[in-house]
């Protein structure tokens, strides 16, 4: 049975104990589970993963003889294909170490290394039947390992959205104690809470020891299990399986290697939390520097040829979807103009890149008087703090309702992309009232072009208090790239099919 598959194995209570002159609850103890038992669907699962690799293989590998093929191992008799492919392709993945468990269900390393492997698994083929003149099928080359390197990426991907699933119902989680200062363990903790498909349940904290004797009880609606000279103890005492280490002057490098061996006698886990949280692993890397390793610390780039690329990329694929999706927009065109009075297109000004105002279009979906009704109803705002949001605004039309629905009222911003003052993925263009309320992390934001859809829109978009966008934008800001781009492009036809937070 999974970690939490029924209530009744866990015991919820929280008993009170008393370690000097703190006073602390335990955590909550998982009855008949330790981390083994908790750890041990893994293992099936890089089975599955590795058998599923074995079969792709092969289904790559017949598929690829069903061409015409010429050469002298083409094929005279013998499926050599059939036979090699599947032993050579689970081969380059274990040694592209594509089955380690660190890379597997979050991240984008577990694909980067499998593609990575793939490549030079071609290229390698390439080398050795140049070097011993071999007239390889050519079947193998152009079909067969694409093939299975479509397969693959795609299995795996549904492997780990699988999982994620589980753990979004609870099942599949390993637990966590965080270590370090309370603002640091607060916010990681509410990172953690978000983002449960780490599969991280945090079962309590050790806080440093209170100078002042008071009694803590609970901290963040956790349990307080111990000081950071009890670390160890509590992980033996409630089998945990993570340990989440924050920034702590306590905790310099001695005390931190220390600890790091002290866990060693144990089966959890050591995690370092670095203290810029919203810096994704392409921008930082360990540096040595008089043999200390150092964590280096690259900067965004907001020009160059990277941003050069995004450009053409967004301009060619707005093109390619006005081409195609213009009987859609003719459609809806008719459709406002039919259904109420007023324009077609909706021209408001938002504030873009380096701050310049531009004018967005959308498709008309309130009357036609709507931003003079806003005083109005400004009382019955539900939206975040700076952002105004009704989930039954009367100003909205019928047409308008499900336009907003499905976010098709934004399909005009096409022409925006193609005039160059959006992005097709960025953070969403703010009026001007909204910027004049920015703080001074909110005005990372203006480096870069607000987009159509965004990291916001795949994240929650209304249902975010106004702190989850300003540390979504700003997240975006900080790691963009063309493949961050495509991965929320991706994530975006989901997020328009549930219409989650669409109002």
């Amino acid at each position: 049975m999974s970690l939490l598959d029924s209530a009744d194995e866990v015991d919820t209570s929280l008993p009170a104990t008393t370690t000097g002159n703190r006073r602390r609850f335990s955590a909550p103890r998982l009855r008949g589970e330790g981390t083994e038992a908790r750890r041990a669907w893994q293992q099936t699962y890089v089975r599955r993963i590795v058998a599923g690799d074995l079969v792709l293989a092969l289904v790559a590998a017949w598929f690829g003889r069903l061409q015409p093929e010429t050469g002298p191992l083409a094929d005279n008799g013998t499926p050599w294909t059939l036979l090699v492919l599947p032993v050579v392709w689970v081969a380059a993945m274990t040694l592209a170490r594509t089955y380690e468990q660190r890379f597997l269900w979050v991240g984008p390393e577990e694909f980067r290394r499998v593609f990575s492997a793939a490549v030079l698994l071609l290229a390698a083929v390439g080398t050795v039947s140049w070097a011993f003149k071999l007239e390889l099928a050519r079947s193998f080359v152009v079909v067969a390992l694409p093939l299975a390197t479509a397969l693959t990426l795609l299995h795996r991907y549904l492997e780990r959205v699988w999982v994620h699933r589980q753990r979004a119902h609870g099942r599949y989680q390993q637990t966590a104690i965080l270590v370090g200062h309370r603002n640091g363990t607060a916010e990681l903790h509410a990172q953690l809470e978000r983002q449960a498909r780490h599969g991280l349940r945090v079962i309590g904290v050790c806080l440093p020891r209170a100078g002042d004797g008071a009694e803590d009880v609970v901290f963040d609606g956790l349990p307080i299990l111990g000081d950071f000279s009890e670390i160890v103890d509590v992980v033996r005492r409630y089998e945990v399986d993570t340990v989440a280490v924050l920034p702590s002057p306590e905790l310099d490098g001695a005390a931190l290697r220390r600890l790091g061996w002290e866990l060693e006698t144990t089966e959890a886990e050591l995690l370092l939390a670095p203290a810029v949280t919203e810096v994704a692993g392409p921008r930082v890397g360990i540096r040595p520097v008089n043999g200390l390793p150092l964590l280096h610390l690259e900067r965004p780039e907001f020009r160059g040829i990277r941003r050069v690329t995004k450009d053409v990329f967004d301009r060619s694929a707005a093109f390619l979807a006005v081409v195609v999706l213009l009987p859609v927009l003719v459609g809806l065109a008719l459709a406002v103009k039919l259904t109420s009075r007023g324009p077609v297109l909706f021209k408001h000004e938002r504030i873009g890149r380096a701050g310049t105002p531009f004018h967005v279009y959308k498709f008309r979906s309130m009357v036609p008087d709507a931003d003079a009704k806003m005083a109005e109803l400004m009382a019955q705002n539900e939206g975040n703090d700076v952002q105004f949001k009704m989930k039954r605004d009367p100003r909205v039309t019928s047409i308008g309702r499900v336009m907003r629905r499905y976010s098709l009222d934004e399909l005009p911003q096409l022409f925006n992309v193609l005039g160059g003052t959006m992005s097709l993925v960025g953070p969403r263009p703010h009026v001007t009232r909204e910027v004049e309320q920015y703080g001074f992390d909110m005005r990372r934001r203006l480096l870069v072009k607000p987009g159509i859809t965004g990291l916001w829109q795949v994240s929650g978009r209304s249902n975010l208090s106004w702190d989850d966008s300003v540390r979504i934008d700003v997240r975006y800001v900080e790691n963009w790239s063309l493949t961050f781009d495509l991965m929320i492009l991706t994530k975006t036809v989901g997020a328009v099919v549930r219409g989650s937070g669409a109002y």
